[in-house]
């Protein structure tokens, strides 16, 4: 059953606490989300312990999560009106600090050990896939066009326009990946309150999938320093 964008999928962090899992993981996703307020997401700040950051490393690299990550800096160019996917010059590019965050991304993957379910997936703008392509090489990705309807949230749509947009992102994030690995989905911004809400460049929401039909929970989210903070 899908739910309407007034009513959000995504269950409270109060309401997971009282959740009785029955697998390891699920028992340590249940610790983890403890640490955090009860009305935020496990986030990384750096006055925070480094037993927060190493329980979350250890549930990463047991894998079962979904990433939704925001492409890196794109200050080149405009999104021209009418751009086109196959033409990167009607588009808003990478920068080259953007390029950097994207190799830095991929290499701290790498780093930690976090097991990735490939291909990675892309929306068909340009900056997201030049994102993908720098940060797990070009052969290990593959284009969605979906995830560039995300981007279209920020227009004025009809409210069912972006109701249907919602419940498309909420049945692709309550899939989970292959067993022992994370998928990673390179996408874009959300409004405030909207979706994931807003997400800095780089940045990583950390989603824990229920099931089709069972909606998800988001477990942190992690600027690209959070997510370097792990090493």
């Amino acid at each position: 059953m899908k739910v309407t964008y007034e009513n959000s999928p995504v269950r409270s962090i109060t309401a997971l606490q009282r959740l009785a899992f029955k697998t390891s993981t699920q028992q340590n996703i249940s610790s983890t989300i403890q640490l955090a307020s009860k009305h935020k997401p496990f986030t990384i700040y750096s006055e925070q312990s480094f037993s927060r950051e190493r329980q979350l490393l250890n549930l990463l690299q047991e894998g079962g999560f979904n990433f939704y990550v925001r492409h890196a800096e794109a200050t080149i160019g405009v999104d021209q009106p009418f751009l086109s996917f196959y033409d990167c010059n009607t588009q808003r590019n990478l920068s080259n600090v953007g390029r950097q965050q994207a190799i830095a991304y991929g290499e701290t993957t790498r780093s930690l050990d976090i097991p990735i379910d490939y291909p990675i997936i892309s929306s068909p703008f340009c900056r997201t896939r030049e994102t993908a392509a720098l940060a797990f090489e070009q052969e290990n990705k593959e284009i969605d066009p979906f995830w560039a309807e995300v981007y279209q949230l920020a227009d004025p749509l009809p409210p069912t326009e972006r109701v249907r947009i919602i419940n498309l992102v909420t049945s692709a994030l309550e899939l989970a990946p292959s067993p022992g690995t994370n998928k990673v989905i390179i996408g874009h911004n959300f409004p405030e309150s909207v979706g994931l809400g807003r997400i800095p460049n780089m940045g990583t929401v950390v989603i824990w999938p229920r099931g089709r039909g069972l909606g998800y929970d988001v477990i942190a989210k992690l600027s690209l320093r959070d997510f370097q903070s792990l090493l």
